[in-house]
């Protein structure tokens, strides 16, 4: 009977109110797929919006969807175990991968080791010991110079045949090129199959032509055929002129050019004219319908007629330079199959390189010839998919680790051994600094799930380069007070590669931040309070001033003998009732008993706290703050006690899959209050500070004085 095997032994850290695993080993790397998946923090997280390696993050999504997944972190896990000697060097996470590091048992590790040198050898470092990031962040500059590296594209240094270089040269400029693995533009097998098609489509139709001629040939043919599609309208309305003209001897004179229209256009430049000059009849409209090829033509057609009669009447008819209505007949029919054919001619950029060379391209088989080029790139994606594959693994030894420390637990951000890949940098508001910024796409739609959070969050538009560079940031204020945090209000924040931006607040989604907030807050109410009453107060009383100086202005104007006489004015009101005593007698006695009882409480209180021994006023006046403060540090102290992590995350498309909190010190440790460094001098006499006046001292001295007064005549 075999024994069990003993489990792997795991030690967790408690942050943040969970149990998070310690990855301080390779072998506790090459177990991860035996923790329960329950005590992962995180199960899924977005490849974009992170800080981190984008290079690995899209190596270790195989599937393409954006986000990386426990599964492809498992995968990467076993693909690296395929390929290093041990484990122990992802945790060192060196930033150039020793070649001794890779397994040269296996299949995978014997392929990977042979592309890493294929790769040093090709950037002039045959003899180095060690591929480093920089080796591999550029595979163009790997396959430069190289005219096959499996990736089925070819360029013109595939071959040195220089008829086919420059029927890759062409088929790049017909379609769209492809760039190639070393950097070059070229063409791929689709490209060049596509390219054929066309070829043989065109052969295809350029040969139907032969039929349709039967048995005789014109010279230029497409020339032919395009002069046909041009001039025949315009033959066929000359004759039928001439048709018109044969019936009725009066249409001859109409079916010419009017003389009027003839003046018109002599007073013109002919030669900026020439559209008008077209626009007038072939020839000379008689009713003997004859047409002269070569005399008496208008001239902006005359060239077009020249070749013309070469290239159509000549072959086709034989019958010289003139042309009667039967002959044209017979020549439209002879045509019609022909212009038929031309009429089904799509012009397309295989067209464009003409007879001769698409002749060539069937008689030279050049299709066959750059296929084969391909055939023979592709016989090398292997090495070249070795060579990714070499890549890929100098990226896992130097980011795999650092990622499971983010993802697995969130070590580099609760141990602020680092900082977290969620979070952007820092933003610089309302004399704080604020660590905890993460980057926001939609603003609205995230704060439905980031204010579950409960922290205090501000949204800002940041902006830099003039406003050509834009992005979106939430930030956590975990530390102070909200008192000056207002939407409009301007910071700066800075990203994680040093880059300022300026930053705006344009939403902020309100929770507790602090229990010393808290504590004040009862008496930052009553202290606004007791400010805008007096405001209204004083403004009242500056309203009623201005009113009675306003009136006594105007009583004296109107007194003054030589004053002009008012206008009429409205009916004056009625004369106000005289005020009786007695309707208020009830409520004077009401506000003298009021004032009278507040005046006793008062009393009261100050006596009773002046009986209590002087070591039992500080613990009063500590329990009445309390009374006061009590109430708002509990309730704000429950709320700081949920802050959680997790919605502010899974509103930005992780899956938090903890209740990761943020207590009370490790949040205030996430906002930084100003304060000076240590050893500085602080220099206490301010030259524009306010004089001191002693009236504030005389007038405490009174009221004790009066207090003790009074409690000297109760006694």
């Amino acid at each position: 009977m075999t024994e069990a095997a003993t489990p792997h032994q795991w030690r967790f850290f408690r942050a943040g109110g969970f149990d998070q695993v310690l990855l301080e080993s390779g072998e506790d790397l090459k177990q991860l797929a035996s923790l329960d998946q329950k005590l992962w923090v995180a199960l899924s997280c977005p490849v974009k919006g992170v800080q981190f390696n984008r290079k690995t993050l899209e190596f270790v999504d195989t599937d393409r969807d954006g986000q990386v997944r426990v599964p492809e972190i498992l995968a990467a896990i076993q693909w690296s175990a395929d390929r290093l000697q041990s484990f122990d060097i992802l945790v060192e996470a060196p930033s150039a991968l020793p070649l001794t590091a890779i397994d040269q048992s296996t299949e995978e590790g014997q392929r990977t080791l042979t592309s890493a040198r294929e790769i040093l050898k090709n950037l002039g470092k045959p003899d180095a010991d060690a591929i480093s990031i920089d080796d591999v962040i550029d595979i163009e500059k790997i396959f430069a110079g190289t005219g096959f590296n499996g990736d089925g594209g070819i360029t013109t240094l595939s071959t040195s045949v220089e008829w086919l270089q420059e029927w890759i040269t062409r088929g790049m400029a017909t379609v769209e090129a492809a760039t190639d693995r070393s950097g070059e533009p070229g063409i791929t097998a689709d490209q060049v199959a596509g390219f054929d098609a066309a070829a043989k489509a065109w052969q295809e139709w350029r040969n139907s032509s032969k039929a349709l001629l039967a048995g005789s040939t014109l010279p230029a043919l497409e020339t032919a055929c395009r002069l046909w599609q041009t001039l025949a309208p315009k033959i066929q309305d000359y004759f039928i002129r001439c048709r018109l003209a044969a019936f009725d001897e009066r249409a001859t004179v109409a079916m010419n050019s009017p003389e009027a229209d003839l003046l018109v256009l002599g007073a013109k430049d002919l030669a900026a004219a020439s559209d008008e000059v077209a626009a007038l009849p072939l020839s000379l409209v008689t009713p003997a319908a004859v047409l002269d090829l070569t005399a008496g033509i208008n001239p902006s057609w005359q060239a077009d007629f020249s070749r013309f009669e070469q290239l159509v009447v000549g072959p086709l008819l034989s019958t010289g330079n003139r042309v009667t209505a039967p002959q044209w007949e017979e020549l439209k029919t002879l045509m019609a199959p022909l212009s038929e054919w031309w009429s089904s001619y799509q012009e397309s950029a295989v067209s464009a390189f003409g007879a001769d060379l698409l002749t060539e391209w069937h008689e030279k088989e050049v299709a066959g010839k750059l296929t084969g080029l391909i055939d023979r790139d592709l016989e090398l994606s292997g090495a070249a998919e070795a060579i990714s594959e070499a890549e890929t693994l100098v990226h896992y030894v130097r980011y795999l680790y650092p990622l499971l420390n983010n993802f697995v637990a969130f070590r580099d951000f609760y141990t602020k051994k680092g900082i977290g890949i969620f979070q952007c940098g820092t933003l610089y508001l309302d004399g704080r600094s604020c660590e905890l910024c993460v980057t926001v796409t939609d603003p609205a739609r995230h704060a439905t799930l980031a204010t579950l959070s409960r922290l205090y969050l501000v949204y800002c538009d940041c902006i830099r380069r003039g406003g050509t560079e834009k992005m979106t940031i939430a930030a956590a204020i975990t530390n102070g007070d909200s008192d000056q945090i207002i939407v409009g209000r301007n910071g700066l924040f800075y990203d994680q590669d040093g880059n300022d931006w300026d930053a705006t607040i344009v939403r902020i989604i309100d929770h507790p931040i602090s229990l010393r907030q808290a504590f004040w807050s009862p008496y930052k109410k009553v202290g606004r309070m007791v400010g805008e009453q007096l405001q209204k107060l004083a403004s009242a009383r500056s309203k009623t001033a201005e009113d009675k100086t306003f009136a006594g202005t105007m009583k004296v104007i109107e007194t003054k003998p030589d004053a002009k006489p008012a206008a009429p004015s409205a009916p004056p009101p009625a004369p106000q009732p005289m005020f009786d005593v007695g309707k208020y007698v009830g409520i004077f006695a009401a506000i003298g008993l009021a004032l009278g009882a507040l005046g006793s409480a008062v009393a009261t209180t100050i006596a009773s706290f002046m009986k209590l021994q002087w070591w039992q006023m500080p613990l009063a006046i500590a329990g009445v703050m309390l009374l006061v403060s009590g109430p708002a540090m509990l309730l704000a102290w429950l709320k700081l006690r949920q802050r959680n992590l997790g919605p502010l995350l899974d509103a930005n498309g992780w899956a938090i899959n903890a209740r990761a909190k943020l207590n009370i010190p490790f949040g205030a440790s996430l906002t930084s209050l100003p304060k000076l460094p240590e050893g500085s001098r602080q220099l206490l006499a301010d030259p524009f500070a306010e004089k001191k006046r002693p009236w504030k001292s005389i007038l405490l001295i009174l009221i004790l004085l009066a207090v003790g007064i009074f409690i000297w005549i109760r006694n």
